[in-house]
């Protein structure tokens, strides 16, 4: 059986001119490639066209300078800063651990570029060390160390979180690594410093000069203690 073609090439050259012309223009109707842009193809290989380079938007200039705004707003009142590696945590995990951690502290998420561009120049610049990885960081606005750092050592616990350790913190200008942690978890309450020193005060001279000459802080919390006595003694007084 003929085909279509076949019997329309054959109509071409039985007829005249100007019906051969109408006959070719059919035949070359039905053989048009389907897109009518396209050339049909005659051992040509056509290539998908080459992918373009993706390009990462980079931070915004006034982005990177509200995070370091923060940061340093931050430091206001701040008594000690702590990086963690929080590499591999999930958004869930995140919002479940902001939940956990106290008023008295806050956990921001920034590049370690800005948060030492914000601690440049000031003593929290000794954090300097576990400046790398993926760290987020925690302030903490209160004297009351241990119970600041605290919820976050049971949240790692709970989770079994044993890699997202503290990377380092900063405490009345010292630097303390992961391994000195213990020192700043088994720091004594505010209520034991002062039970110690005025102990101190009620003992004999010898026990008071040791007082005396022990940290900074702790000879600021026997002058704290001691002029809160006198306070109250004039309050009995009275």
């Amino acid at each position: 059986m003929e085909t279509a073609a076949s019997a329309i090439t054959f109509a071409i050259s039985s007829t005249k001119p100007q019906a051969q012309a109408q006959a070719q223009a059919r035949y070359q109707l039905l053989n048009r490639p389907a897109n009518p842009f396209t050339l049909p193809s005659q051992g040509l290989v056509h290539r998908a066209p080459a992918r373009l380079p993706s390009i990462r938007a980079a931070i915004p200039r006034t982005k990177k300078e509200e995070t370091v705004e923060t940061v340093r707003e931050q430091l206001e009142n701040c008594y000690l800063l702590a990086g963690i590696n929080y590499k591999g945590f999930t958004v869930k995990q995140f919002q479940e651990l902001r939940k956990t951690l106290p008023e008295i502290t806050k956990l921001i998420v920034a590049k370690n570029t800005l948060v030492y561009k914000a601690v440049e120049g000031t003593p929290w610049e000794t954090l300097k060390p576990c400046m790398k990885g993926m760290n987020v960081w925690l302030f903490v606005h209160t004297e009351e160390i241990p119970s600041a750092i605290k919820p976050y050592r049971d949240f790692q616990k709970e989770k079994k979180l044993e890699d997202n350790d503290f990377t380092g913190a900063v405490f009345e200008g010292k630097f303390y690594g992961p391994d000195e942690f213990k020192k700043l978890e088994t720091l004594p309450t505010r209520a034991q410093i002062y039970a110690t020193l005025l102990g101190a005060l009620q003992s004999p001279a010898s026990a008071l000069v040791g007082t005396l000459q022990a940290p900074a802080r702790e000879l600021l919390m026997t002058l704290k203690a001691h002029v809160k006595n006198l306070e109250e003694q004039q309050g009995v007084a009275q």
